[in-house]
């Protein structure tokens, strides 16, 4: 016993760093992810390849989360430190591999590729980061803060590309892109030897068959489906949307008032909903103003209005990842955190995947895609309903947990 409480002492101090420079990394991998999204155009001229080439750098992602989600949770879950270790390398070598020949595809490729593989074992560590480091009240606010950096990363890589390309072309881009990956792999590398004050026994750590037979987490899986989904389907399609509105040039900032405003989210809500146990709630109000920002889209195009909904939706809809993290995190127990987390996301990305294209297939309609998504949102409503109101009286159970 007093080995532990020495062993949390010790840590109590540096808690906040290990955060910090996880965050840091994950932050870069959407940074890295979205380098070209914003210069792609420009990019393919000088890679002297078509924008759709161009586009698979980012696309890419999504499949390979969606293939190493599972298999990346599970060494997480049983040797965390070697797994997240890993993931830093990935990311940090991935950025170097794209200096070697900016204008080539092929090397831009094979970075892509590298840092695409080390970011589920970096995004599926958020909630054991909480764990391992931080008392149980202060968790929640470390899963917030751990996925509010993600926005973060998606945000800065859509507001430094077009500025940096301008100064230097896609070499600069990249250069400066890569100093913070390397830079977080670094940090993570050396916050990895802090020792956890909450460890977990990766010994008792169970296969992955539960998952199979958890209702709860298939729950959140819709929940994430949708919420990661409707992001990804409105950062693609919003501009030609907004085209026909006659509004299209407004499409870009309006992201970012959307991806700016879930930073915010992610940052302040998930605490206080933990505290007053009112996950549920948060997660259907998400879906509830998703519906109608979108029927308020498509009633009134002025750009004040615009943004107000865009707003208000990203707000809610972004900051209910860190809670549906943070209640899978206090559902599955800490041997399967890696797992849990690493299911949710792949279900985020393979949502990313198909509501992108099925909008696509309404795309020409600008009413009829807005009616889907908002139809989407309102899908989720039913699932949210199943979830506990409360948590059971025990700690770590929840009203439904099936083992």
């Amino acid at each position: 016993m007093s080995e532990t409480l020495a062993v949390a002492a010790r840590t109590t101090g540096t808690r906040w760093a290990v955060l910090f420079s996880y965050a840091l990394l994950a932050a870069c991998t959407q940074l890295l992810w979205l380098t070209f999204a914003a210069v792609d155009t420009r990019t393919a001229a000088v890679m002297r390849v078509d924008v759709g080439t161009v586009g698979d750098l980012a696309a890419i992602f999504p499949f390979v989360y969606i293939v190493l989600a599972l298999p990346t949770g599970r060494w997480l879950d049983l040797r965390f430190g070697q797994a997240l270790g890993a993931g830093a390398l990935l990311t940090g070598c991935g950025a170097l591999i794209r200096l070697l020949s900016p204008a080539s595809f092929g090397w831009q490729l094979a970075g892509q590729l590298v840092i695409a593989a080390g970011q589920p074992l970096v995004l599926n560590s958020i909630t054991k980061v909480a764990a391992r480091y931080f008392e149980p009240q202060e968790r929640a606010t470390a899963i917030s803060i751990g996925t509010a950096a993600l926005f973060v990363g998606i945000l800065a890589a859509v507001l430094i590309a077009g500025p940096l390309f301008d100064a230097g072309g896609l070499p600069l881009l990249l250069g400066v892109q890569a100093v913070p990956a390397v830079l977080a792999t670094v940090l993570v590398l050396i916050a990895l030897r802090t020792p956890a004050a909450f460890a977990d026994d990766p010994s008792v750590s169970v296969s992955l068959r539960w998952l199979a037979r958890d209702r709860f987490m298939w729950t959140l899986a819709v929940l994430v489906f949708i919420g990661m989904g409707t992001y990804n389907a409105v950062a693609t399609w919003l501009q030609p949307i907004l085209a026909h509105f006659g509004e299209g040039a407004a499409a870009g900032n309006l992201i970012a008032v959307m991806t700016f405003a879930g930073i915010i989210g992610a940052a302040v809500l998930p605490t206080p909903i933990a505290a007053r146990d009112r996950r549920r709630e948060m997660l259907l109000a998400a879906l509830a103003v998703s519906a109608v920002s979108f029927i308020a889209i498509a009633f009134s195009h002025n750009l004040v209005w615009l943004g107000a909904w865009l707003f208000v939706q990203g707000f809610l809809m972004l900051a209910s990842l860190p809670v549906v993290l943070d209640w899978s995190d206090v559902h599955v127990g800490a041997e399967r955190q890696g797992a849990a987390v690493g299911f949710l996301m792949m279900a985020g990305n393979l949502g990313g995947l198909l509501l992108v294209l099925a909008v696509q297939a309404l795309i020409g309609n600008a009413y009829l895609a807005l009616g889907a998504m908002a139809v989407v949102a309102v899908a989720g409503v039913p699932a949210a309903l199943r979830l506990p109101a409360r948590r059971l009286p025990r700690t770590g159970l929840i009203l439904g947990r099936t083992d």
